[in-house]
């Protein structure tokens, strides 16, 4: 062998995991992954390119492997794709001159070829090493990484550590998945000991139960095998159809909504037993109670799910629901992936606390998100609908390709009980005791209900079709089949909101 292909494969060999014992054994000690064995366990066997795996740190006298930044090309269940892995292992995983470099190298590729990217953000941000190289080079990573937005999907992992530009690039994906003992935060320890004067721990910053609860992490798992099959499992839906995996026992919806409309019941249920067997994936289910978004199949395509949660708040749609909604629905009509609508809502939520939360604005998100939405649409009422709520939960003005009613479904302008105060109050007001405007009030409202019925509004065609529930799949799979496909893109239709 010439002496030149020795020295190359020699360097090549010492950036993998076997030639780096120590570092390995670190990882163990940390119960993670290394980086190289999670784009193993990710990525379709033998596909992996690495690019830039000879790179050093720009420091004279420094080493480590990669320069703490593992990168490629690869396919995930034959989906080609660009990784960005940070390996913890080399100084922590800190972003370097080089390294940024590197990274921004491989966003440029996703953006010129419309490729997904993975991300493993796992470091402290900044190595402060690196600030002292002269004429350090200017680093457009997070602004190629933003204009990636709407084009490609981008996914983010966060298995341990996501600090200072890290979480950047973290706040930036479509997608975020982070593991339960992780921690991130716009500044680490020292950054906030210098700017506070308190000293933290990165779970004291930035622990993952409080950015799971404030809707930053989308899917909460276990560890990093878990993760890694979740952005595998996310990655998916933006890869066509597949074949069906089944379908569950359509029967149970026609029992799924109480005959007392206000007992409550869960809607995930429902998303269940509509989609495929197994193909249901929930974002942010923490975040935004009031409101379930999640990604699906029908009949083997994907979809997206947007549903009122009568559980909590009786599915009043309050500031956090509306942004997770409106969010999702940008996530679904930049990809092209259609959305069912199930709507079951007493409104918009109310009263001076709500009104705090900025909702006028906020609500009008999903509006704005629905209304310039060029995927299909289709929406089912599967109860309440009424007001505002009902008007940006997929009704007519919104044109779905399909409107259509459980018989459970009830319908009005705004919640009757309110109703009936405002049209009959002169006739409360003239009950001559209390319990007697009760009655009144009562009979008023069952009145008004009856004439709002899911039929009566059939009739008055509020709905295209009032339908067994247990034909709602069916019914969604053949209105889908009789849509055309989206027409072929070759650029962005919208962003997607970071949040």
């Amino acid at each position: 062998m010439r002496a030149d292909l020795k020295q190359a494969l020699e360097a090549r060999a010492l950036r993998l995991d076997d030639a780096r014992p120590a570092a390995v054994a670190q990882q163990r000690k940390r119960g993670r992954m290394t980086a190289r064995e999670a784009i193993a366990a990710l990525t379709d066997e033998g596909s992996f390119v690495e690019y830039g795996g000879l790179a050093r740190p720009a420091v004279a006298g420094m080493t480590g492997a990669a320069d703490g930044l593992v990168m490629g090309t690869a396919r995930i269940d034959g989906l080609a794709a660009d990784l960005v892995f940070y390996d913890y292992t080399v100084y922590a995983g800190t972003q370097s001159a080089i390294n940024h470099a590197k990274i921004s190298r491989m966003f440029a590729h996703a953006e010129k070829n419309r490729m997904p990217v993975v991300c493993w953000l796992d470091g402290g941000g900044a190595r402060p090493h690196d600030m002292r190289v002269e004429a350090r080079p200017s680093t457009p990573t997070f602004v190629t990484f933003a204009r990636l937005s709407g084009l490609a999907p981008t996914v983010g992992v966060a298995p341990g550590r996501a600090f200072a530009g890290h979480a950047n690039l973290a706040g930036l994906c479509d997608v975020l998945i982070a593991t339960e003992d992780s921690a991130m935060g716009m500044a680490g320890p020292p950054l906030v000991e210098a700017a506070l004067g308190a000293r933290y721990t990165p779970e004291q910053i930035g622990p993952a139960s409080v950015h799971a609860a404030s809707g930053v992490i989308d899917i909460l798992v276990k560890d990093d095998a878990e993760a890694v099959r979740m952005a595998r499992r996310y990655l998916s839906y933006f890869g066509g159809a597949q074949p069906c995996s089944g379908a569950h026992d359509q029967e149970p919806l026609r029992n799924l909504v109480p005959d007392n409309p206000r007992r409550a019941y869960n809607v995930r249920k429902a998303i269940e037993i509509l989609a495929d067997r197994d193909s249901v994936l929930e974002l942010k289910p923490t975040y935004g109670k009031a409101a379930v978004t999640a990604l699906a199949r029908l009949n083997g395509r994907p979809v997206g799910f947007v549903a009122n949660q009568p559980m909590f708040l009786a599915g009043a749609m309050d500031t956090p629901a509306c942004l997770k909604l409106a969010r999702f629905i940008q996530l679904c009509d930049a990809f092209d992936l259609p959305i069912v609508v199930l709507c079951d809502t007493p409104g918009l939520m109310v009263g001076p606390e709500a009104e705090k939360t900025g909702l006028m604005r906020h609500s009008a998100r999903v509006l704005s998100a629905l209304a310039n939405a060029t995927v299909p649409m289709m929406t089912v009422v599967l109860r309440k609908a009424y007001g505002l709520g009902y008007y940006i939960m997929g009704s007519r003005p919104l044109d779905p390709d399909i409107l259509i009613a459980w018989p459970t479904a009830e319908y009005g302008g705004m919640g009757l009980e309110g109703a009936v105060n405002i049209i009959y109050r002169q006739e409360l007001e003239a009950a001559s005791t209390p319990e007697d405007r009760a009655a009144l009030h009562a009979r008023l409202t069952a009145e008004l209900k009856e004439s709002n019925t899911a039929l009566e509004c059939a009739a008055r065609f509020v709905y295209d079709d009032v339908i067994d529930p247990a034909d709602t799949r069916d019914i969604l799979v053949r209105t889908l089949e009789a849509l055309p496909p989206p027409p072929p893109r070759a650029g962005r239709k919208r962003i997607v909101e970071p949040f």
